[in-house]
């Protein structure tokens, strides 16, 4: 099952479900007019849509995520991958460290990374 779309404000509003889960919907309305400035409206709104999308679940005013952080920005960097780069994992790399300094604690965590993935593999 792929993961279902997450929006940029969605995805602020997964980021304070994933640090407080679970969490009573009143609660989770206290926090967004909180941190996201949110009106209850905007927040019992985005409950419904996400869980029509099979993002989240609200059982007995109890919110919890279905999907990870992990799965949701695996799956952003698929499609910005797909899309801007023809699918290309070298060329987003390769354009992503041509407009971002790397430092070499940095190239060290990624060929770390890609050590792991080849015995791996």
């Amino acid at each position: 099952m792929s993961t279902p779309k997450v929006f940029e404000s969605e995805y602020r509003f997964c980021l304070v479900l994933w640090e407080h889960e679970p969490i009573k919907s009143s609660e989770l309305v206290n926090l967004c007019r909180e941190q996201l400035g949110w009106k209850p409206t905007t927040t019992y709104t985005v409950i419904k849509r996400l869980s029509e999308r099979g993002v989240l679940k609200n059982e007995n005013t109890i919110v919890t995520a279905l999907v990870t952080k992990d799965e949701v920005q695996a799956a952003e960097i698929d499609e910005l991958v797909e899309k801007k780069f023809e699918g290309s994992l070298p060329a987003f790399i390769a354009a992503f460290t041509k407009h971002q300094r790397l430092s070499q604690r940095d190239l060290d965590e990624v060929q770390r990374m890609i050590d792991q993935y080849r015995r791996e593999g």
